[in-house]
């Protein structure tokens, strides 16, 4: 008996799936291993936010179905949160959606918005999810070209007509996972005028937005002109707020995409419970300087591992936002050959370049989601082995 569709045939294994299973297996030989593959932040989900989450969840009108495109206390919320942070109006009633976490919404954009057979543009290097979703949904990816040279910004513009003919979405992402690269708002409007032009969804993944250093401010592509005519943009809680298991985020833009998004929604989940909501209220409209302290945070670490680079003498991708270091894999290695010596002989994980799409080959992602003592001995043992 056949267990499994043809499609999945084409599916790789899931790249932090993987990594988890080569942890478990060396900590299983004895080993002290240390993963800076893993974007999870260490430190705890702020107190506040708690606070509320454990009144809300001895509520009891908490503990019905909850709504299916978030409560509107929740989306009013999120469009609070864009007014402040982006000076972007929207109407919380049908220019944003609740999604559980900004995964599961990036996986239900493909079934909304893209039929079999049809390409969505993706960054040539960028979450895996983007090009797993049009797997899982019988679509094709075409895979932007992005470099060093280019400041790792999607190519769109070189794309072939004959894949413009049978598009139908596009997706980038800045702050970048996973080459912390950050895009002039020049760069969002020359995406805007393509998308428009070629009828194309255009997709912003902005789960770093707030995650970002040396007085640097990401904006929002919904803040430039024409955006809301073909833009959805993804938000979460997940980094911001240090709230990866809660598994809450919102989209916004435009309403007739965002009502598509809203029907696949419906008939595939019952929504996220309310008092997550709550919860996510505080974290959007609440005092934000525990967001500043986390992004000081990895600033501080960026520079600690920056440094130790510099004194191994390996390249890097000089980040203003994100929680991650995209370095070039030295001199004899392709990305995975380097990923596994560094992960059998220092007993650290790193995550190779080329399982973020076929132009991160010669490059590794390190996460900077680790406490300092262990970040420090990481980087020591990566040293001793060059």
């Amino acid at each position: 008996m056949k267990f499994a569709a043809d499609r999945m045939n084409n599916l790789p294994p899931y790249l932090f799936a993987e990594i988890d299973r080569a942890k478990e297996r060396l900590e299983a030989e004895g080993h002290d291993v240390i993963s800076l593959g893993i974007g999870d932040p260490d430190k705890p989900t702020p107190q506040r936010i708690i606070d509320v989450m454990l009144k809300a969840v001895q509520d009891p009108k908490n503990h019905q179905y909850p709504s299916y495109f978030g409560s509107p206390e929740y989306r009013k919320a999120c469009a609070q949160y864009m007014k402040k942070r982006f000076n972007v109006d929207l109407d919380y009633t049908s220019e944003v959606l609740a999604l559980i976490g900004s995964k599961e919404g990036i996986a239900n954009l493909f079934p909304a918005f893209v039929n079999k057979g049809q390409y969505t543009l993706i960054p040539g290097v960028g979450y895996p999810v983007y090009d797993g979703g049009a797997i899982l949904n019988d679509s094709l990816s075409y895979w932007m070209p992005m470099s060093e040279e280019n400041s790792w910004l999607a190519d769109f513009e070189s794309t072939p007509q004959e894949i413009l003919d049978n598009a139908a979405m596009m997706i980038i992402s800045y702050p970048s996972n996973p080459t912390s690269a950050v895009a002039p708002v020049e760069y969002f409007d020359k995406a805007i005028a393509f998308a428009k032009k070629h009828n194309l969804l255009l997709v912003n993944d902005n789960a770093y937005c707030d995650i970002t250093y040396d007085g640097y401010v990401a904006p929002s592509i919904l803040s430039r002109p024409g955006a809301m005519d073909c833009c959805i943009e993804i938000f979460s809680t997940s980094k911001s707020y240090n709230m990866t298991g809660w598994r809450c985020a919102f989209a916004a833009g435009n309403a007739g995409a965002i009502d598509t998004l809203g029907v696949v929604k419906s008939n595939v989940d019952s929504g996220i419970f309310g008092a997550i909501l709550e919860a996510a209220i505080e974290a959007f409209t609440g005092d934000q300087s525990d967001v500043k302290e986390m992004a000081a945070l990895y600033e501080h670490r960026r520079d600690l591992v920056l440094e130790t680079l510099d004194a191994m003498g390996i390249g890097y991708h000089y980040p203003k936002g994100t929680i991650f270091i995209w370095a070039k894999v030295p001199e004899g290695f392709t990305s995975a050959e380097y990923a596994k010596k560094v992960l059998e002989e220092a007993h650290v994980i790193i995550a190779a370049g080329n399982s973020y799409g076929p132009y991160g080959e010669g490059y590794f992602r390190i996460s900077l989601a680790t406490d300092d003592d262990r970040l420090v001995e990481a980087l020591n043992r990566m040293k001793s082995i060059v």
